[in-house]
């Protein structure tokens, strides 16, 4: 792990300004991670909290559910922003995205055959807390190995080709979320509406703490290939001439994108459009290196996806809006946009 943290740092992979980028991008996480864990329904000073002034009850809140949910609002965001930037490199493409091109509604479709049908299955296996992280594994692992076999033979047109395929994805599994709702309990009802739109609401601990590993294991298990996207970007043919393993790659970016989504989507629901935005917002701000771009992207996905949630829990008070609906509308604009932009090019 040494090893790799040194070449996310070393001055041949990152120049001054991008080094200078992360480190800006990094403390608005930091203030973002302040303001989170002192706005919602219970307001915390966090000298208070230093100086142990708060009461039982409000120490219970901040430590059993403010904590967790900032937690994995920040490990979601990044999860599907590094996701983005990498299934960009590896499509070489600029639209793709966890959740455009079906492997956020594969996750899910995951998810809710075993909210539906796993409690007659789950008291058989030990591991029974697990079955869902890891159908929705499976679900985003199948979607993102169609997507590679139905568009393999298109070439830099796979653009287009890839959203089309990305839409029937999403139309199929769809189909499949709206069968299970129609089977469903009225249990399994309130916890399947809950994928439709995202929600931090209700993690905890037990739950988090599988979240943090397979998602910081997926990270640390993509940086050492960061300088091969690079070089894909040349192209197939001429990355295997430079010594890339390709097909290698190819499965290491479908693993780590497969897992970190699945994980993502199995405790928050289809959150939309973060996958999308925050890698552009990056290359604008420092370049197209990707050592630079998936060490941006997750901090800037983090940094977003907490003031996203920090907004679902203040804007109408004492309710909640569902996350994924603002990530949506910060994300639509930005899509539309990106399109007129790419006609244009």
């Amino acid at each position: 792990m040494s090893n790799n943290i040194s070449f996310i740092f070393n001055s041949k992979y990152l120049s001054k300004s991008q080094s200078a980028l992360l480190i800006i991008i990094f403390i608005i996480l930091i203030g973002s991670l302040l303001f989170a864990f002192s706005f919602g329904s219970y307001n915390f000073s966090i000298l208070s909290l230093i100086d142990g002034s708060n009461s039982l009850i409000e120490n219970t809140v901040f430590y059993e559910i403010r904590v967790p949910r900032v937690i994995l609002a920040g490990l979601v965001g990044a999860s599907l922003a590094v996701s983005g930037s990498c299934l960009q490199g590896l499509f070489r493409n600029p639209l793709a995205d966890p959740g455009l091109i079906g492997v956020s509604a594969g996750a899910a479709l995951g998810a809710s055959l075993i909210i539906v049908f796993g409690s007659s299955i789950a008291s058989k296996f030990i591991l029974s807390t697990f079955l869902l992280p890891l159908f929705a594994c499976l679900g985003s692992a199948v979607v993102i190995m169609l997507l590679f076999l139905l568009t393999k033979g298109f070439g830099h047109q796979g653009v287009t080709y890839m959203l089309l395929v990305g839409i029937a994805i999403n139309a199929i599994a769809s189909v499949g979320i709206g069968i299970l709702t129609f089977i469903s309990s009225d249990s399994e009802l309130r916890s399947l509406t809950f994928w439709t739109m995202g929600s931090f609401g209700g993690v905890t601990w037990p739950l988090l703490i599988p979240a943090i590993i397979i998602i910081l294991f997926s990270f640390i298990f993509l940086i050492p290939v960061l300088r091969n996207l690079d070089i894909l970007q040349l192209g197939e043919s001429e990355a295997k001439r430079l010594g890339v393993n390709v097909q290698k790659l190819k499965y290491r970016i479908i693993i780590t994108s497969a897992t970190s989504v699945g994980a993502s989507v199995a405790l928050s629901g289809m959150i939309g459009f973060i996958g999308l935005v925050v890698p552009h917002l990056v290359r604008l701000l420092g370049g197209v290196n990707h050592t630079y771009v998936v060490i941006g992207s997750a901090l800037m996905g983090s940094s977003l996806m907490i003031f996203a949630d920090l907004l679902s829990r203040i804007l109408i008070q004492p309710a909640e809006l569902p996350v994924g609906l603002i990530t949506s509308a910060i994300g639509s604009p930005f899509f539309l946009w990106l399109i007129f932009r790419i006609n244009k090019i």
